[in-house]
Protein backbone atom coordinates (compact mmCIF):
# COMPACT_ATOMS: atom_id res chain seq x y z
CA UNK A 1 0.00 0.00 0.00
CA UNK A 2 1.52 3.86 -0.96
CA UNK A 3 1.56 6.29 1.57
CA UNK A 4 -1.19 7.96 -0.20
CA UNK A 5 -3.84 4.79 0.06
CA UNK A 6 -5.89 3.72 2.27
CA UNK A 7 -8.13 1.21 3.39
CA UNK A 8 -11.88 1.90 4.48
CA UNK A 9 -11.63 0.57 8.43
CA UNK A 10 -8.39 3.05 8.82
CA UNK A 11 -10.39 6.05 7.23
CA UNK A 12 -13.37 5.28 9.37
CA UNK A 13 -12.10 4.69 12.69
CA UNK A 14 -11.03 8.10 12.93
CA UNK A 15 -6.80 7.89 12.51
CA UNK A 16 -6.64 10.28 9.61
CA UNK A 17 -8.85 12.93 11.13
CA UNK A 18 -6.18 15.24 12.17
CA UNK A 19 -3.68 15.06 9.23
CA UNK A 20 -4.15 17.46 6.21
CA UNK A 21 -3.70 15.27 3.56
CA UNK A 22 -3.57 16.52 -0.16
CA UNK A 23 -4.21 13.45 -1.80
CA UNK A 24 -6.32 10.37 -0.62
CA UNK A 25 -6.66 7.07 -2.45
CA UNK A 26 -9.27 4.65 -1.01
CA UNK A 27 -8.19 0.92 -1.73
CA UNK A 28 -10.85 -0.45 -4.06
CA UNK A 29 -13.87 -1.67 -1.96
CA UNK A 30 -16.92 -2.77 -4.80
CA UNK A 31 -19.10 -3.15 -1.22
CA UNK A 32 -18.78 0.55 -0.96
CA UNK A 33 -22.00 2.60 -1.84
CA UNK A 34 -22.27 5.47 -0.26
CA UNK A 35 -19.70 8.68 -0.12
CA UNK A 36 -17.65 8.77 3.43
CA UNK A 37 -18.63 11.40 4.95
CA UNK A 38 -14.98 11.47 6.91
CA UNK A 39 -13.15 12.84 3.87
CA UNK A 40 -14.81 15.46 4.83
CA UNK A 41 -12.57 16.18 7.51
CA UNK A 42 -9.06 16.77 5.24
CA UNK A 43 -11.12 20.11 4.14
CA UNK A 44 -9.00 22.55 2.29
CA UNK A 45 -6.03 20.33 2.15
CA UNK A 46 -7.12 17.63 0.13
CA UNK A 47 -6.10 18.21 -4.17
CA UNK A 48 -6.33 14.81 -5.17
CA UNK A 49 -9.04 12.38 -4.57
CA UNK A 50 -9.66 8.97 -5.78
CA UNK A 51 -12.40 6.48 -5.17
CA UNK A 52 -11.80 4.12 -8.39
CA UNK A 53 -12.87 1.14 -7.52
CA UNK A 54 -16.02 1.09 -5.27
CA UNK A 55 -19.73 1.35 -6.18
CA UNK A 56 -20.59 4.93 -5.38
CA UNK A 57 -23.01 6.16 -7.53
CA UNK A 58 -23.72 9.83 -6.61
CA UNK A 59 -21.35 12.09 -4.26
CA UNK A 60 -23.46 14.33 -1.54
CA UNK A 61 -24.76 17.63 -1.81
CA UNK A 62 -22.12 19.42 0.52
CA UNK A 63 -18.84 18.12 -1.66
CA UNK A 64 -17.64 21.25 -3.34
CA UNK A 65 -18.19 23.19 -0.52
CA UNK A 66 -16.53 20.78 2.02
CA UNK A 67 -13.29 20.21 -0.43
CA UNK A 68 -12.78 23.87 -1.84
CA UNK A 69 -9.57 22.87 -3.08
CA UNK A 70 -10.19 19.81 -4.63
CA UNK A 71 -8.01 19.46 -8.66
CA UNK A 72 -8.63 15.83 -9.43
CA UNK A 73 -10.96 13.60 -8.33
CA UNK A 74 -10.68 9.81 -9.83
CA UNK A 75 -14.03 7.89 -9.92
CA UNK A 76 -13.27 5.30 -12.59
CA UNK A 77 -14.78 1.65 -12.48
CA UNK A 78 -17.70 2.73 -10.14
CA UNK A 79 -21.38 2.70 -10.29
CA UNK A 80 -22.40 6.01 -12.00
CA UNK A 81 -24.95 6.19 -14.43
CA UNK A 82 -25.23 9.95 -14.01
CA UNK A 83 -22.59 12.50 -14.84
CA UNK A 84 -23.08 14.33 -10.97
CA UNK A 85 -22.92 18.17 -11.03
CA UNK A 86 -19.48 19.13 -10.38
CA UNK A 87 -20.14 23.17 -10.97
CA UNK A 88 -19.48 24.48 -7.73
CA UNK A 89 -16.47 23.09 -7.47
CA UNK A 90 -14.15 26.11 -7.58
CA UNK A 91 -10.89 24.44 -8.41
CA UNK A 92 -11.35 20.82 -10.23
CA UNK A 93 -9.78 20.37 -13.08
CA UNK A 94 -9.56 17.16 -13.89
CA UNK A 95 -12.17 14.56 -13.27
CA UNK A 96 -12.09 10.84 -14.55
CA UNK A 97 -15.05 8.38 -14.38
CA UNK A 98 -13.59 5.90 -16.96
CA UNK A 99 -15.77 2.44 -16.96
CA UNK A 100 -18.59 3.54 -15.03
CA UNK A 101 -22.21 2.64 -16.86
CA UNK A 102 -22.81 6.58 -17.32
CA UNK A 103 -25.61 7.18 -19.97
CA UNK A 104 -26.46 10.86 -19.33
CA UNK A 105 -24.33 14.29 -19.03
CA UNK A 106 -26.44 17.22 -17.41
CA UNK A 107 -26.57 20.79 -18.67
CA UNK A 108 -24.04 22.94 -16.61
CA UNK A 109 -22.90 19.84 -14.51
CA UNK A 110 -18.80 20.84 -15.64
CA UNK A 111 -16.60 22.10 -13.15
CA UNK A 112 -15.70 25.66 -14.73
CA UNK A 113 -11.64 25.63 -14.44
CA UNK A 114 -12.20 21.63 -16.49
CA UNK A 115 -9.09 20.95 -18.22
CA UNK A 116 -8.74 17.13 -18.15
CA UNK A 117 -11.91 15.13 -18.91
CA UNK A 118 -11.57 11.08 -18.96
CA UNK A 119 -15.22 9.36 -19.57
CA UNK A 120 -13.40 6.37 -21.28
CA UNK A 121 -15.49 3.37 -21.82
CA UNK A 122 -19.55 4.17 -20.90
CA UNK A 123 -22.50 4.72 -22.93
CA UNK A 124 -22.85 8.28 -23.36
CA UNK A 125 -24.86 9.41 -26.32
CA UNK A 126 -24.64 13.20 -25.97
CA UNK A 127 -22.16 16.10 -24.50
CA UNK A 128 -23.86 18.98 -23.46
CA UNK A 129 -24.11 21.94 -25.18
CA UNK A 130 -22.93 23.72 -21.92
CA UNK A 131 -19.24 22.06 -22.70
CA UNK A 132 -18.54 25.31 -24.41
CA UNK A 133 -18.68 26.38 -21.00
CA UNK A 134 -15.40 25.34 -20.19
CA UNK A 135 -12.88 27.32 -22.04
CA UNK A 136 -9.42 25.69 -19.89
CA UNK A 137 -10.38 21.98 -21.63
CA UNK A 138 -6.87 20.69 -23.16
CA UNK A 139 -7.81 17.01 -22.99
CA UNK A 140 -11.20 15.32 -23.61
CA UNK A 141 -11.01 11.62 -23.56
CA UNK A 142 -14.40 9.80 -24.84
CA UNK A 143 -13.05 6.79 -26.46
CA UNK A 144 -15.77 3.91 -25.71
CA UNK A 145 -19.22 5.82 -25.75
CA UNK A 146 -22.19 5.80 -28.23
CA UNK A 147 -21.47 9.30 -29.63
CA UNK A 148 -22.31 9.69 -32.95
CA UNK A 149 -22.30 14.01 -33.22
CA UNK A 150 -20.65 16.53 -31.00
CA UNK A 151 -21.96 19.99 -29.41
CA UNK A 152 -21.59 22.99 -32.07
CA UNK A 153 -20.34 24.86 -28.59
CA UNK A 154 -17.33 22.35 -28.35
CA UNK A 155 -15.70 25.18 -30.76
CA UNK A 156 -15.77 27.20 -27.88
CA UNK A 157 -12.90 25.39 -26.14
CA UNK A 158 -10.04 27.12 -28.17
CA UNK A 159 -7.50 25.48 -25.76
CA UNK A 160 -8.25 21.70 -27.07
CA UNK A 161 -5.36 19.90 -27.75
CA UNK A 162 -6.30 16.24 -27.54
CA UNK A 163 -9.15 14.45 -28.24
CA UNK A 164 -10.36 10.89 -28.29
CA UNK A 165 -13.24 9.73 -29.73
CA UNK A 166 -12.01 6.37 -31.09
CA UNK A 167 -14.80 3.45 -30.44
CA UNK A 168 -18.08 5.54 -30.90
CA UNK A 169 -21.25 5.58 -33.02
CA UNK A 170 -19.77 8.71 -36.02
CA UNK A 171 -20.46 7.80 -39.83
CA UNK A 172 -19.24 11.40 -40.33
CA UNK A 173 -16.69 13.37 -38.19
CA UNK A 174 -17.75 16.96 -37.51
CA UNK A 175 -15.92 19.16 -40.25
CA UNK A 176 -15.39 21.93 -37.44
CA UNK A 177 -12.78 19.59 -36.26
CA UNK A 178 -10.50 20.54 -39.29
CA UNK A 179 -10.52 23.99 -38.90
CA UNK A 180 -12.14 25.46 -35.22
CA UNK A 181 -9.57 24.66 -33.05
CA UNK A 182 -5.86 26.60 -33.50
CA UNK A 183 -4.33 24.04 -31.06
CA UNK A 184 -5.81 20.39 -31.57
CA UNK A 185 -3.26 18.07 -32.78
CA UNK A 186 -4.03 14.37 -31.48
CA UNK A 187 -7.00 13.05 -32.71
CA UNK A 188 -8.15 9.80 -32.31
CA UNK A 189 -11.18 8.32 -34.48
CA UNK A 190 -10.60 4.31 -35.46
CA UNK A 191 -13.47 2.04 -34.62
CA UNK A 192 -16.68 4.35 -35.95
CA UNK A 193 -18.56 3.84 -38.43
CA UNK A 194 -17.07 6.54 -40.82
CA UNK A 195 -13.03 4.56 -39.96
CA UNK A 196 -14.82 1.46 -40.68
CA UNK A 197 -16.12 2.02 -44.41
CA UNK A 198 -12.77 4.10 -44.80
CA UNK A 199 -10.95 1.00 -43.58
CA UNK A 200 -12.86 -1.35 -46.47
CA UNK A 201 -10.98 0.76 -49.24
CA UNK A 202 -7.61 -0.37 -48.32
CA UNK A 203 -6.67 -3.68 -49.06
CA UNK A 204 -4.32 -5.37 -45.64
CA UNK A 205 -0.44 -6.02 -47.24
CA UNK A 206 -1.10 -9.91 -45.10
CA UNK A 207 -2.03 -10.64 -42.04
CA UNK A 208 -0.30 -11.36 -37.77
CA UNK A 209 1.37 -14.93 -37.42
CA UNK A 210 -0.56 -16.80 -34.66
CA UNK A 211 2.48 -17.09 -32.34
CA UNK A 212 1.98 -19.11 -29.16
CA UNK A 213 2.71 -17.72 -25.52
CA UNK A 214 4.64 -20.94 -25.22
CA UNK A 215 6.93 -19.56 -27.72
CA UNK A 216 7.70 -16.50 -25.53
CA UNK A 217 10.28 -16.32 -22.88
CA UNK A 218 9.46 -12.92 -21.36
CA UNK A 219 11.90 -10.72 -20.12
CA UNK A 220 12.49 -7.24 -18.59
CA UNK A 221 9.44 -4.40 -19.32
CA UNK A 222 10.70 -1.60 -22.32
CA UNK A 223 8.49 0.43 -21.77
CA UNK A 224 4.09 1.06 -21.37
CA UNK A 225 1.67 3.87 -22.31
CA UNK A 226 -2.10 3.97 -22.20
CA UNK A 227 -2.73 0.66 -24.51
CA UNK A 228 -0.02 -1.84 -22.86
CA UNK A 229 2.90 -3.08 -21.84
CA UNK A 230 6.04 -3.67 -24.12
CA UNK A 231 8.29 -6.34 -23.06
CA UNK A 232 11.77 -7.79 -24.27
CA UNK A 233 11.42 -11.91 -25.10
CA UNK A 234 13.30 -14.52 -26.71
CA UNK A 235 11.13 -16.14 -29.65
CA UNK A 236 11.85 -19.86 -29.78
CA UNK A 237 10.15 -20.89 -33.47
CA UNK A 238 10.09 -23.92 -33.39
CA UNK A 239 9.75 -26.55 -29.86
CA UNK A 240 12.60 -28.49 -31.90
CA UNK A 241 15.21 -25.67 -32.54
CA UNK A 242 17.71 -24.71 -30.29
CA UNK A 243 17.60 -20.89 -31.88
CA UNK A 244 16.17 -17.86 -30.68
CA UNK A 245 15.11 -14.41 -32.07
CA UNK A 246 15.32 -11.08 -29.53
CA UNK A 247 11.56 -9.54 -30.08
CA UNK A 248 9.50 -7.12 -28.11
CA UNK A 249 6.45 -8.01 -27.49
CA UNK A 250 3.32 -6.07 -26.37
CA UNK A 251 0.51 -7.23 -24.77
CA UNK A 252 -2.50 -4.88 -24.60
CA UNK A 253 -3.89 -3.76 -21.48
CA UNK A 254 -7.95 -4.52 -22.64
CA UNK A 255 -10.35 -4.41 -24.90
CA UNK A 256 -10.67 -0.67 -24.95
CA UNK A 257 -7.74 2.35 -23.83
CA UNK A 258 -8.11 5.59 -23.18
CA UNK A 259 -6.47 5.99 -27.03
CA UNK A 260 -9.05 3.31 -28.75
CA UNK A 261 -8.96 -0.71 -29.35
CA UNK A 262 -6.30 -3.15 -30.05
CA UNK A 263 -8.10 -4.34 -33.14
CA UNK A 264 -8.04 -0.60 -34.92
CA UNK A 265 -4.00 -0.57 -33.79
CA UNK A 266 -3.33 -3.58 -35.30
CA UNK A 267 -4.99 -2.52 -38.61
CA UNK A 268 -3.23 0.48 -38.52
CA UNK A 269 0.26 -0.65 -38.08
CA UNK A 270 -0.34 -3.48 -40.95
CA UNK A 271 -1.68 -0.95 -43.60
CA UNK A 272 1.51 1.26 -42.38
CA UNK A 273 3.71 -1.05 -43.94
CA UNK A 274 7.36 -0.38 -43.58
CA UNK A 275 9.20 2.53 -43.04
CA UNK A 276 12.50 3.24 -41.75
CA UNK A 277 11.68 5.06 -38.95
CA UNK A 278 8.23 3.25 -37.94
CA UNK A 279 8.99 0.45 -35.48
CA UNK A 280 7.11 -2.26 -37.50
CA UNK A 281 5.68 -5.60 -36.13
CA UNK A 282 7.83 -8.44 -35.77
CA UNK A 283 10.75 -6.65 -35.75
CA UNK A 284 14.15 -7.19 -34.39
CA UNK A 285 14.55 -5.62 -30.65
CA UNK A 286 16.01 -1.81 -31.26
CA UNK A 287 19.91 -1.26 -30.04
CA UNK A 288 20.17 0.04 -26.65
CA UNK A 289 21.28 3.24 -28.03
CA UNK A 290 18.26 4.13 -28.73
CA UNK A 291 16.28 5.62 -25.31
CA UNK A 292 12.49 6.88 -25.19
CA UNK A 293 13.27 11.06 -26.67
CA UNK A 294 10.54 12.14 -23.68
CA UNK A 295 8.29 11.37 -20.70
CA UNK A 296 4.58 11.53 -21.21
CA UNK A 297 2.44 14.53 -19.44
CA UNK A 298 1.46 14.55 -16.23
CA UNK A 299 -1.44 16.23 -14.52
CA UNK A 300 0.64 19.99 -14.38
CA UNK A 301 1.67 19.56 -18.07
CA UNK A 302 -1.66 17.95 -19.06
CA UNK A 303 -0.47 17.56 -23.37
CA UNK A 304 2.87 18.24 -23.10
CA UNK A 305 5.46 16.07 -22.79
CA UNK A 306 8.18 16.25 -20.09
CA UNK A 307 12.11 15.87 -20.40
CA UNK A 308 15.18 15.70 -17.89
CA UNK A 309 18.85 16.85 -18.21
CA UNK A 310 19.24 13.50 -19.54
CA UNK A 311 16.93 13.70 -22.80
CA UNK A 312 19.66 16.70 -23.70
CA UNK A 313 22.86 17.20 -25.17
CA UNK A 314 21.53 16.84 -28.96
CA UNK A 315 23.31 18.47 -31.37
CA UNK A 316 21.51 20.40 -34.32
CA UNK A 317 22.77 18.53 -37.28
CA UNK A 318 21.55 15.35 -35.29
CA UNK A 319 18.29 16.95 -34.21
CA UNK A 320 17.22 17.63 -38.17
CA UNK A 321 18.29 14.55 -38.91
CA UNK A 322 16.35 12.42 -36.54
CA UNK A 323 13.44 15.01 -36.96
CA UNK A 324 13.64 14.49 -41.02
CA UNK A 325 13.60 10.54 -40.61
CA UNK A 326 10.17 11.20 -38.36
CA UNK A 327 8.33 13.43 -41.15
CA UNK A 328 9.38 10.77 -43.55
CA UNK A 329 7.39 8.37 -41.68
CA UNK A 330 4.62 10.53 -40.37
CA UNK A 331 4.39 11.36 -44.66
CA UNK A 332 4.40 7.66 -45.43
CA UNK A 333 1.51 7.30 -42.46
CA UNK A 334 -0.69 9.97 -44.28
CA UNK A 335 -0.14 9.10 -48.14
CA UNK A 336 -1.57 5.19 -47.47
CA UNK A 337 -4.15 7.81 -44.65
CA UNK A 338 -3.71 6.80 -41.39
CA UNK A 339 -3.51 9.04 -39.08
CA UNK A 340 -1.02 8.07 -35.37
CA UNK A 341 -2.71 10.13 -33.25
CA UNK A 342 -0.16 10.66 -30.78
CA UNK A 343 2.81 11.94 -32.15
CA UNK A 344 4.67 12.76 -28.83
CA UNK A 345 8.28 12.51 -27.96
CA UNK A 346 7.63 9.69 -25.86
CA UNK A 347 6.31 7.60 -28.15
CA UNK A 348 9.76 8.16 -30.52
CA UNK A 349 12.51 5.55 -29.80
CA UNK A 350 15.97 7.98 -30.52
CA UNK A 351 19.59 7.48 -30.94
CA UNK A 352 21.43 10.59 -30.73
CA UNK A 353 24.83 8.01 -31.63
CA UNK A 354 22.83 7.58 -34.91
CA UNK A 355 20.96 10.84 -35.78
CA UNK A 356 18.12 9.11 -35.75
CA UNK A 357 14.40 8.22 -34.14
CA UNK A 358 11.66 5.38 -34.31
CA UNK A 359 7.96 6.19 -34.02
CA UNK A 360 5.91 4.10 -32.56
CA UNK A 361 2.70 2.94 -30.05
CA UNK A 362 -0.60 3.71 -32.77
CA UNK A 363 -3.01 2.73 -30.09
CA UNK A 364 -4.55 5.90 -31.16
CA UNK A 365 -3.77 5.28 -35.05
CA UNK A 366 -6.94 6.00 -36.83
CA UNK A 367 -7.93 4.96 -40.72
CA UNK A 368 -9.40 7.85 -42.50
CA UNK A 369 -11.12 8.73 -46.01
CA UNK A 370 -12.01 11.58 -48.40
CA UNK A 371 -13.95 13.13 -45.65
CA UNK A 372 -11.39 13.17 -43.39
CA UNK A 373 -8.92 14.87 -45.19
CA UNK A 374 -8.74 17.56 -42.84
CA UNK A 375 -6.39 15.59 -39.88
CA UNK A 376 -3.25 15.78 -41.92
CA UNK A 377 -2.74 19.51 -40.53
CA UNK A 378 -3.97 18.73 -37.17
CA UNK A 379 -1.41 16.24 -37.34
CA UNK A 380 1.07 18.45 -38.51
CA UNK A 381 0.53 21.06 -35.41
CA UNK A 382 1.68 18.40 -33.63
CA UNK A 383 5.03 17.76 -35.62
CA UNK A 384 5.74 21.32 -34.58
CA UNK A 385 5.39 20.87 -30.92
CA UNK A 386 7.65 17.93 -31.23
CA UNK A 387 10.22 20.33 -32.93
CA UNK A 388 10.09 22.58 -30.27
CA UNK A 389 10.64 19.93 -27.62
CA UNK A 390 13.72 18.69 -29.76
CA UNK A 391 14.88 22.45 -29.98
CA UNK A 392 14.69 22.51 -26.06
CA UNK A 393 16.98 19.57 -25.76
CA UNK A 394 19.73 21.37 -28.29
CA UNK A 395 23.02 22.32 -26.98
CA UNK A 396 23.72 25.54 -28.02
CA UNK A 397 26.87 24.79 -29.25
CA UNK A 398 27.44 22.25 -32.61
CA UNK A 399 30.41 19.99 -31.54
CA UNK A 400 32.14 22.51 -28.51
CA UNK A 401 31.83 25.35 -30.89
CA UNK A 402 29.03 27.79 -32.95
CA UNK A 403 28.92 27.05 -36.60
CA UNK A 404 27.11 29.24 -39.37
CA UNK A 405 25.70 26.04 -40.74
CA UNK A 406 24.57 25.13 -36.83
CA UNK A 407 22.75 28.47 -36.59
CA UNK A 408 21.25 28.01 -40.14
CA UNK A 409 19.41 25.30 -39.00
CA UNK A 410 18.61 25.97 -35.84
CA UNK A 411 16.89 29.21 -37.56
CA UNK A 412 15.16 27.18 -40.01
CA UNK A 413 13.81 24.76 -37.29
CA UNK A 414 12.05 27.56 -35.70
CA UNK A 415 10.56 28.66 -38.54
CA UNK A 416 9.36 25.53 -39.16
CA UNK A 417 8.09 25.26 -35.74
CA UNK A 418 6.26 28.55 -36.39
CA UNK A 419 4.61 27.43 -39.72
CA UNK A 420 3.58 23.99 -38.60
CA UNK A 421 2.60 25.32 -35.07
CA UNK A 422 -0.18 28.03 -37.17
CA UNK A 423 -3.24 28.94 -35.77
CA UNK A 424 -5.33 28.94 -38.71
CA UNK A 425 -5.13 25.51 -39.67
CA UNK A 426 -5.61 25.72 -43.89
CA UNK A 427 -2.49 27.87 -43.97
CA UNK A 428 -0.15 24.74 -42.44
CA UNK A 429 1.96 23.00 -44.28
CA UNK A 430 1.43 19.23 -44.81
CA UNK A 431 4.13 16.32 -44.27
CA UNK A 432 5.01 16.52 -47.41
CA UNK A 433 6.03 20.13 -47.82
CA UNK A 434 7.99 19.73 -44.24
CA UNK A 435 9.91 16.50 -44.93
CA UNK A 436 11.01 19.10 -47.55
CA UNK A 437 12.29 21.94 -46.02
CA UNK A 438 14.00 18.99 -43.48
CA UNK A 439 15.35 17.77 -46.44
CA UNK A 440 17.09 21.25 -47.99
CA UNK A 441 18.38 21.54 -44.27
CA UNK A 442 19.82 18.44 -43.91
CA UNK A 443 21.64 19.06 -47.81
CA UNK A 444 22.53 16.24 -50.40
CA UNK A 445 23.76 13.93 -46.60
CA UNK A 446 19.93 13.86 -45.65
CA UNK A 447 18.81 13.31 -49.00
CA UNK A 448 20.90 9.96 -48.76
CA UNK A 449 20.16 8.70 -45.56
CA UNK A 450 16.18 8.83 -45.43
CA UNK A 451 14.38 8.22 -48.56
CA UNK A 452 11.40 10.31 -49.41
CA UNK A 453 7.91 9.15 -48.72
CA UNK A 454 6.00 7.66 -51.96
CA UNK A 455 4.37 10.07 -53.99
Amino acid sequence: MSNDTYDLETLQNGSLANLALTKFKLQPNPSLTVFPNEIFSFGSSLTHLDLSGTSLSSLPSNFSTSLPNLKILFLSNCAFTTFPDLSSCPSLEMVAFRHNSMTAIPESSFPPKLRWLILTDNNISHLPTSIGNCPNLQKCMLAGNSLSTLPDSLTKCQNLTLLRLSANNFTTLPKFLFSAFPKLCYLSFGGNPCSVESRKKHKLPFGLLDIPYSSLTMGEILGQGASGVISKAEWRQSPESDYTEEVAVKMFKGNLTSDGRPEDEMESVLLAGSHESLISVLGKLIPDSYKVLGLPPDFGSCTRDRFTEGHKGWEVGQAVEMLTGIAGAAAHLHEKRINHGDLYAHNILASREDSHGLLGDFGAGSIYGEEEDGVEKLEVRAFGRLVGDVLGLVSDEEGGEKTPEGEMMRRGLEELQQRCEEEVVEERPDFEEVLEGLEKMMGWRGMMRIPKAPN
